[in-house]
């Protein structure tokens, strides 16, 4: 930057600073306020267009910006003060989870200025001539499923790819440790499961690879398999994660023409609801995944800063890179974050392809889905301690800037922990956690709050619905802020914990981990009754009393949704269905066509309607028939031999049918055709992708907390008189 740059960002610098520090008084705020808003409003809106929407999406930014830094200021010089020294730490705790928040706000803001789209790239555009590298294809197991395992080596084989391609299971729940571990059954479970992967991957053509012990978890399987192959380019695939056909076709050309490229990711598309959306929310078909907002909007934007990660999975490695740092770091139970962190250091490139190519599994369970959480932010946290990544050398301040984002992020519980109770330090204990008057509220902190909807609606409106992220993140919060309090004890002390994948369940229950979730909620509910005690008895405080009653209003209802959510739902399908929009055909042992439409698929079965009701009678359960479709990733008609398994009455008839597999090419076509074609998950995620409005998210969640928070009070009655009859009986 030129003396005249430098100059000019110090005086606007200093120009900002003034403005931030201008005393008002809350009617002088309020004045101001009210066009800055209207502003980003309008801004927000054009910024959506065709002319001029990077400057409109800045206006939204910088003025969103401006006004929380006011907030900020504000409340640092004029209200932190307490009546008691405890009501002091209350005030400074709040406080501390404000500025956390508007950190994160900012880093967000910085990290999402201007996602970036890469062009789509295929082998066929690449210079004539161009070498093609040699390809592994990993694929880590620990405890998973054969017939789960079995889908995604067969994908796996089907991906198009010209050049030597080679792929690999590396079963770690086989290893000599566990084969001859002093436990028999044990030993024994180990040497059956080893026994009977190998035999699956003779079957398919594949390769089986364990190691003599269990060390460094994913990192060290991933590591040991460097070691005893030789393909320049990595792929690493979850167990449950399932490729299209042209996951290598459009992932390795980036290495072909940049040879300083070390990874490619690409997104994790979950063809499965989680448990707080398959228990509480029930949108998995018409609003965005819990993780869309990261794959479809943080790593793009990552990306743009040259900072986008090694997310465990759907990605591609060169070995050579890899090799630099020793192989898949382990310091830290991220291993992936961490070998990028390490990688990017060097002055190495990432590319982020944002295309789902790769169909994975959601956890089934919300034990699950903790574990899996916990580990997250155990590992982001790791980094952030054994790495330091704000004044690591070799990364660009930008870089630097996205990794302490994404990393910064995972101390959220301690916030939301601080936003759930405060409301109840004030009204059942008194103390004064928001020293201000309505007025100032209404010239500081709603135009604050306010900004900040309109700042995340425009980088996220169309990948995280308002109200949700506060509904996961208090369902996270609790068990993660343990875990990281360990982390921060010692960094070093945690382990790797896989994340439990094709769970069932036979009838609806509740979590084992409820428990804490009951006493928020009874904590909220005798809220209110201090609350109303309030009101009658100090009249001079009401004001505040009915903010803070309408802050512990909005605390209720999110933990009545947990509490929902925390009702496991019956399960008892392991392979879920994607909702599919398509048209077949069945083809009966006569020859006749019946058409139908096709309404969910796996590479197990299919939900399908006839609208010819006397055909659709001819069908029984346990009729055989073949069922014919155009199949786009192998660019030809397949005949999948299938089983009536189910059939509801009415027109049109539905069926529920089951795919036999009883031969390799059948297998080979159903997976193909269940999972080959990347255009299928493009056009599911596009069609959930629609913005609502804070107002339609309230009413969504106001409209979905009550059957869940009452099925789940019902079990828990049932079950309390089942434990009474079962006394009664022993008595």
């Amino acid at each position: 930057m030129t003396r005249p740059g430098y100059a000019s960002l110090i005086a606007g610098l200093l120009l900002l600073t003034v403005a931030v520090l201008l005393p008002m008084d809350a009617f002088g705020q309020f004045v101001a306020a009210v066009p800055l808003l209207a502003l980003m409003a309008y801004a927000r809106v054009e910024a959506d267009g065709e002319r001029a929407a990077e400057a409109f999406r800045l206006i939204v930014l910088i003025v969103g910006g401006f006004i929380t830094l006011r907030y900020l200021v504000w409340r640092g010089m004029f209200t932190l003060h307490g009546s008691s020294p405890l009501s002091l730490v209350a005030v400074l705790m709040l406080y501390g989870a404000e500025l956390y928040s508007a950190s994160i706000h900012f880093l967000g803001g910085f990290v999402n200025v201007s996602p970036l789209t890469r062009p789509l790239l295929s082998l066929a555009e690449l210079p004539a001539g161009s070498r093609l590298p040699s390809v592994d294809v990993m694929i880590p197991s620990y405890n998973e499923d054969p017939e789960l395992l079995e889908v995604t080596l067969r994908a796996a084989r089907q991906m198009r790819y010209p050049g030597e391609l080679n792929i690999y299971l590396l079963d770690d729940g086989g290893t000599d440790q566990k084969v001859g571990q002093a436990n028999a059954a044990l030993a024994t479970s180990a040497l059956i499961r080893r026994q009977t992967l190998q035999a699956l991957c003779t079957r398919l053509g594949v390769n089986y690879l364990t190691r003599p012990r269990n060390e460094r978890a994913k990192a060290g399987n991933l590591n040991h398999a460097l070691g005893h192959t030789r393909g320049e380019l990595i792929v690493v695939l979850d167990a449950d994660h399932v490729p299209t056909v042209e996951f290598l076709d459009r992932t390795v050309p980036w290495f072909v023409l940049h040879d300083d490229v070390f990874l490619v990711q690409t997104p994790h598309f979950m063809v499965n609801p989680d448990p707080i959306d398959r228990n509480m929310l029930q949108g998995f078909s018409r609003m965005p995944s819990e993780n869309d907002m990261f794959y479809r909007n943080v790593q793009r934007g990552l990306d743009f800063w040259g900072a986008s990660f090694f997310c465990g999975s759907a990605a591609v490695l060169r070995r050579r890179h890899v090799d630099e740092v020793g192989g898949l770091c382990g310091e830290t139970i991220t291993e992936d974050a961490e070998t990028a962190f390490e990688l990017h250091s060097r002055g190495y490139r990432s590319i982020y392809v944002d295309r789902p190519m790769v169909a994975g599994l959601a956890p089934e369970t919300f034990t699950a889905f903790v574990i899996q959480r916990m580990r997250w932010a155990q590992g982001m946290v790791q980094i952030l301690l054994l790495k330091r990544p704000f004044m690591a050398p070799g990364l660009s301040i930008p870089q630097r800037l996205g990794y302490l984002s994404a990393i910064m992020f995972w101390l959220f519980p301690f916030s939301r922990i601080v936003f759930l109770v405060s409301p109840l330090a004030y009204l059942i204990f008194g103390m004064d956690v928001y020293n201000a008057s309505l007025a100032q509220m209404l010239a500081y902190t709603v135009p604050h709050i306010i900004a900040t909807y309109i700042i995340a609606d425009l980088l996220f409106g169309r990948t995280r619905w308002p109200l949700l992220s506060e509904l996961y993140e208090v369902m996270q919060c609790l068990f993660s802020a343990m875990a990281v309090i360990k982390v921060l004890i010692n960094p070093r002390k945690p382990s790797f914990v896989v994340t439990p994948k094709g769970e069932t369940l036979d009838d609806d229950a509740i979590s084992p981990l409820a428990r804490p979730f009951y006493v928020l909620f009874v904590l909220t509910l005798i809220g209110f009754a201090f609350g109303a005690y309030r009101l009658a008895e100090y009249p001079l405080t009401r004001g505040m009393t009915c903010v803070v009653l309408t802050w512990n209003t909005f605390n209720f209802f999110t933990l009545l949704g947990a509490l929902g959510a925390l009702l496991e739902r019956r399960q008892r399908r392991t392979t879920p269905r994607m909702p599919v929009l398509e048209s077949a055909e069945i083809v009966t042992p006569d020859g006749s066509g019946i058409p139908c439409r096709l309404l969910d698929l796996s590479a197990s079965g299919v939900r399908l309607e006839v609208d010819d009701t006397a055909a659709g009678h001819t069908l029984a359960a346990g009729s055989r028939f073949h069922l014919r479709a155009y199949c786009h990733a192998l660019n030809r008609t397949v005949s999948l031999p299938a089983t009536v398994r189910t059939r509801s009455s009415g027109t049109p008839i539905g069926l529920g049918v089951q795919f036999e597999r009883d031969t390799q090419l059948a297998a080979d076509e159903t997976v193909a055709f269940a999972y080959g074609d990347s255009a299928r998950w493009l056009f599911f995620q596009e069609r959930r992708s629609r913005p609502i409005s804070f107002y339609q998210a309230a009413i969504m969640m106001f409209s979905l907390v009550w059957r869940p928070f009452f099925l789940h009070l019902g079990t828990i009655l049932r079950g309390a008189r089942s434990g009474e009859t079962s006394q009664r009986r022993h008595a």
